[in-house]
């Protein structure tokens, strides 16, 4: 499917999105694209594929989809890994488009509110 972005593809009708892990991070996030990967950061440690759940869990809750959708498809042991979204294929380009947008975190109030 084109106009995906290099980090994505369709497989059937998986979506799969290529990952680069970094576990053992402060806090769970996308960090953005890097080369050909998503680049993921999770507080998990890699052992006992406790990063990869994690992952998983970010992959879902960006995406708004039920985590049992997502799965890993390739490398549980390397940090350059393969998630696949059970049906994601006819949304691909929506999903990806969710993966890439920005996160706004909320530190406490803004100087706009109560304006």
């Amino acid at each position: 499917m084109s106009g995906l972005p290099a980090f994505a593809s369709v497989r059937g009708d998986a979506l799969e999105i290529r990952v680069k892990a970094v576990p053992g991070a402060r806090r769970d996030e996308i960090a953005g694209v890097l080369g050909d990967r998503l680049k993921v950061r999770v507080s998990q440690p890699p052992e006992g594929g406790r990063a990869n759940d994690a992952i998983a869990a970010v992959l879902a809750g960006v995406l708004q989809v039920p985590v049992r959708m997502v799965e890993l498809a390739s490398a549980p042991a390397n940090p350059q890994k393969t998630f696949r979204v059970a049906g994601g294929a006819s949304e691909a380009a929506r999903l990806c488009a969710m993966l890439l947008a920005p996160r706004i975190e909320r530190q406490g109030p803004t100087a706009i509110e109560g304006v």
